[in-house]
């Protein structure tokens, strides 16, 4: 078993942070790290999540995982891998919880909506859009926009970008021109995102009937732990067979990514965040659980996410996003009045953050105040 000591010399070290966009004193009971994750749980965007998608809209059921909750367990999930690790626990709660701050409403339909919408104004994308909340959209204190994170949370944040997108970002999207890996925190967080949607997608898959048991007992991953669950308990009922199965598939994965993550900093010897940062991706799956997880990953997209009925749903989440880019962009004299004046300097972004900070129920609304007039006599 694998056990924490002490924290790794390569580990984050919030007293030596590359800094905040702005300068502030030190907190007086906080580290840096700690004060970020307690800026972002009390930010607006944080509590939008509690209404926006993960993969079932909002309204269809209040026992299915929402951005908040899907977040929540990121951040349990990471905060445990960073532990056995030995890496900062603050840092990862604080990049799990901020990761999925500029989602659209309506999940991956929403997302990919804007970004059709915004094609010709340089698209849009929730994890560029995650960094422009924390450092532009957030209004909540006096002497900055934003909300003044360190630079190591920031990077966490920004997961993925394009070159064209690096170099207009300073500071946090450098490493991506220079091909240089971001801290082990943010790495395992990715990772811990992956590990929690695609689990608890399957925890709703099930629950919702849209898969079934039958089918998941194809794939690799699941069979394996399920024949587990049923011969430790073969007159188990439904309900609890498939919690125990799911929460075995989620310990198998996190076992071996901090198994085989051990192994690959051990192999390479960093002595310094620097070294890390130098250093190829350190954090993965052994080559067998990766490729047990891409087939899980490939059954999902294909049975869940492309399901008939997800794809319904998906199509009218779609429309009423483009509906609404449409209308506020031809007069956004619509729009409320703090994203008016941003409209006149860029029209389509100032839309864009609009829709994209609306929760699903909000959205709709939205769509049917300007486009329903019966309601509205």
């Amino acid at each position: 078993m694998l056990i924490m000591t002490s924290l790794a010399t390569y580990a984050a070290d919030p007293s030596q942070t590359l800094g905040r966009q702005f300068q502030e004193p030190a907190s007086e009971t906080r580290n840096a790290f700690q004060r970020d994750r307690d800026r972002i749980i009390h930010s607006t965007a944080f509590r939008r999540l509690e209404y926006k998608t993960q993969v079932f809209v909002n309204h269809e059921g209040d026992l299915f995982r929402t951005r908040l909750t899907h977040s929540l367990e990121v951040a349990q999930m990471a905060r445990a891998i960073a532990r056995t690790l030995n890496l900062h626990e603050d840092l990862t709660e604080a990049i799990a919880l901020a990761h999925d701050l500029g989602h659209t409403p309506f999940g991956h339909a929403g997302q990919d909506a804007l970004n059709e919408c915004m094609r010709d104004f340089g698209g849009f994308e929730h994890n560029l859009q995650s960094l422009r909340v924390v450092e532009k959209l957030e209004l909540r204190y006096a002497e900055f926009d934003g909300l003044n994170l360190t630079f190591e949370v920031r990077e966490g944040i920004l997961k993925h970008c394009a070159i064209k997108n690096a170099r207009l970002l300073g500071d946090v999207g450098q490493r991506f021109l220079d091909k240089t890996s971001p801290s082990l925190e943010a790495q395992l967080t990715n990772f811990a995102d992956e590990i929690a949607y695609n689990n608890h997608d399957i925890d709703d898959g099930l629950r919702s009937g849209l898969i079934t048991i039958d089918q998941l007992s194809k794939v690799e991953l699941f069979a394996q732990n399920l024949a587990t669950v049923k011969a430790a308990y073969p007159k188990l009922e439904q309900k609890r067979l498939i919690h125990e199965t799911v929460r075995r598939m989620i310990n198998t994965l996190v076992v071996d990514l901090c198994t085989q993550s051990a192994q690959n900093i051990a192999q390479h010897h960093p002595k310094s965040i620097h070294d890390i940062r130098q250093l190829p991706p350190l954090i993965s799956f052994s080559s067998e659980v990766a490729g047990q997880n891409q087939k899980l990953k490939q059954f999902l997209r294909k049975n869940l996410y492309h399901h008939y009925k997800v794809n319904r749903m998906s199509a009218k989440a779609a429309r009423i996003v483009r509906e609404l880019f449409a209308g506020f962009y031809e007069n956004i004299g619509l729009l409320p009045d703090e994203f008016q004046a941003y409209a006149e300097v860029d029209k389509a972004r100032a839309v864009a953050d609009y829709i994209a900070g609306m929760t699903d129920r909000f959205a709709i609304r939205e769509h049917r105040k300007l486009f329903t007039v019966e309601e509205y006599l």
